[in-house]
């Protein structure tokens, strides 16, 4: 877990703002910096990893309102690339994402990337979610635990009908994060994939400044 504190326990409109990994909050680190009560919060990847780090900043201090966000891969052919995208059962927070351009979504949280179009197709049918992602379900639940308003707000960073270039599930270390050793056999064994991790880069440092624009307006 990674914090960058804002304001002390219990300041009027502080918001914690959750994001997995760093690429997903680089675009909104900046903006961040300059908001006193925003607390930016990175709590790895994965379900477990969240609900860990979120309960161990809650145990210290107690924001107005949280914000979970990152990336999150479509379901439904109507959600493009750069897409942000939201739920939440806060009225306040839901017509200030409405204001701000986001759109309702369902979300699933899973406990592994959807790398197919196959993966993802399987994940709409059994769920009828919009959108699917690995974090914000279980931030979600520990805050209606807690009656903390909260919204998910998250981009679209792989559609639909897009394959990922690797399957990143076998990439990564037993605390989910990447492991760039792997990366490195990987593209070393498939060299042909180099141009499809490129244009994912592209496609992620796009999103991330899209979803930045959105939470600059509720902050």
């Amino acid at each position: 877990m990674k914090s960058e504190a804002g304001t002390s326990k219990g300041a009027p409109g502080e918001v914690l703002v959750c994001f997995a990994m760093k690429e997903e909050a680089g675009a909104f680190r900046k903006i961040a910096a300059q908001k006193p009560a925003v607390s930016l919060l990175l709590t790895g990847i994965g379900p477990r990893n969240a609900a860990k780090s979120v309960r161990e900043f809650l145990a210290n201090k107690t924001p107005a309102r949280v914000l979970t966000c990152g990336f999150a891969g479509a379901l439904i052919p109507g959600l493009p690339i750069g897409a942000v995208v939201f739920e939440t059962d806060d009225a306040p927070l839901r017509e200030a994402l409405t204001a701000a351009g986001a759109r309702p979504v369902k979300f699933h949280c899973a406990d592994r990337v959807a790398t197919t179009t196959r993966e993802k197709q399987e994940l709409r049918r059994s769920t009828n979610a919009d959108a699917v992602e690995m974090e914000s379900g279980i931030i979600a639940g520990i805050c209606r635990e807690r009656h903390l308003p909260c919204a998910t707000v998250r981009v679209i960073s792989d559609a639909a009908d897009e394959d990922l270039p690797l399957d990143f599930n076998r990439l990564s270390k037993p605390d989910r994060s990447l492991d760039y050793g792997k990366l490195a056999w990987a593209v070393a064994k498939s060299p042909q994939k180099i141009g499809a991790l490129r244009r994912l880069q592209r496609q992620t440092k796009f999103a991330a400044a899209e979803l930045a624009a959105v939470l600059a307006q509720l902050i």
